[in-house]
């Protein structure tokens, strides 16, 4: 049998278009807090972000209260991952969008949103309760990760506009399981996209933890493969985080395309109010955690350096308890509610489904009255 002389494959199509060196992620998650670096940090934005983390925290626990009190149908708290969407909400511009999954209520109200507004939907009153475009915040997205095809979509568009624009977009760990992650990354690289991908690694997706979700050395390795720099920050490290996203943010509106960090954080609170995680997880585990509290980390910050005292401290706690107060009032009023509003922002013109569905209960709303 004659041997077949070898012939070299064809030019290499198979080798990355990048080097992937300089897109692997640190060994290590970057922070701040602690370091020599500090000593260079903004104490404006500093106690910024030590005033919105309060802030955060009381949000998280009247919003908790509000769901025990029927108020709420239900709520996902972010206690113990507050540095996350704080301290990446005060790293963007006023033009910039950002695109919130469920959990993602704190970020919204960083961005300036009126609290009751943001947690509309948590009620069961309206699929969104704001407008958009007011604050340039997307609806909040109860399915998971489809909020970040939008934002590749909306970053892609801006760029093709010539709009300075960047969009962040917030994910869960659990998020990074679905088809909508992968998409909207591979496109986001491919199309280089202004757009940042933070994923809030919070040790679980409801009671799935992490290993058993992937194999990867970390989230932020995924950048790899779709050829963007993964970035890996303590997620509870406030001034870390904001330095990471900010400097994300800069190389997308520079035109260096898409990141995605990965912030290493803790869900202290139950997935939601309908979840009991004492069922999949160990409360010394927890109290690990809690030690690791983004708020003390940064007043064991800001009391070393000089920066908080007592008179700080209590005005903070002040301003969080007059939010809480006015949260709590305003969410005790009923809301007058028109049950046709449902089709009013569907489509900018109804489709014959939604006509016909609009007067099905038409219909059945004047038969109700009238019975009355």
């Amino acid at each position: 049998m004659r041997a077949v002389a070898h012939r070299p494959t064809p030019p290499p199509a198979w080798q990355p278009r990048t080097d992937p060196a300089p897109l692997l992620p640190d060994a290590e998650p970057h922070r701040l807090l602690g370091t020599d670096a500090m000593a260079g940090a903004d104490p404006e934005l500093l106690l910024s972000l030590y005033d919105r983390l309060v802030l955060g925290r009381r949000f998280n626990t009247q919003a908790t209260a509000l769901t025990k009190q029927g108020r709420l149908a239900v709520y996902p708290s972010s206690t113990g991952q507050e540095a996350c969407q704080v301290a990446a909400a005060l790293a963007l511009e006023r033009r910039d969008w950002l695109f919130p999954s469920y959990r993602d209520t704190l970020a919204a109200v960083t961005r300036g949103m009126d609290p009751v507004r943001v947690l509309t939907l948590l009620r069961g009153d309206w699929h969104t309760g704001y407008d958009p475009y007011e604050h340039r915040v997307a609806p909040l997205s109860t399915p998971l990760a489809t909020q970040l095809p939008h934002a590749v979509g909306l970053a892609h568009a801006a760029r093709l506009k010539g709009d300075d624009v960047v969009a962040l977009a917030l994910v869960g760990d659990g998020g990074t399981s679905e088809g909508d992650f992968h998409e909207a990354l591979n496109f986001a690289a491919v199309w280089r996209a202004p757009v940042v991908f933070l994923v809030q690694n919070n040790g679980f997706a409801i009671s799935v933890p992490l290993a058993k979700q992937t194999a990867a050395p970390s989230l932020a390795h995924k950048a790899v493969g779709y050829g963007m720099p993964g970035r890996l920050v303590d997620g509870n490290d406030a001034p870390a985080v904001h330095q990471v996203v900010s400097e994300a943010l800069a190389r997308a509106r520079s035109g260096g395309g898409p990141t995605l960090i990965e912030a290493v954080t803790y869900r202290i609170e139950a997935h939601t109010n309908a979840d009991d995680a004492t069922r999949y997880r160990e409360e010394p585990e927890v109290e690990l955690w809690r030690r690791h509290d983004p708020i003390l980390l940064l007043e064991r910050e800001l009391t070393g350096r000089g920066l908080l005292d007592e008179d700080r401290r209590r005005s903070a706690a002040d301003a969080a308890e007059a939010m809480a107060a006015e949260l709590r009032e305003r969410m005790n009023a009923d809301p007058v509610l028109d049950p046709m509003d449902l089709f009013a922002h569907v489509y900018a013109e109804k489709t014959g489904q939604l006509r016909e569905q609009s007067e099905l209960l038409r219909a059945e709303l004047t038969a109700e009255g009238e019975t009355r």
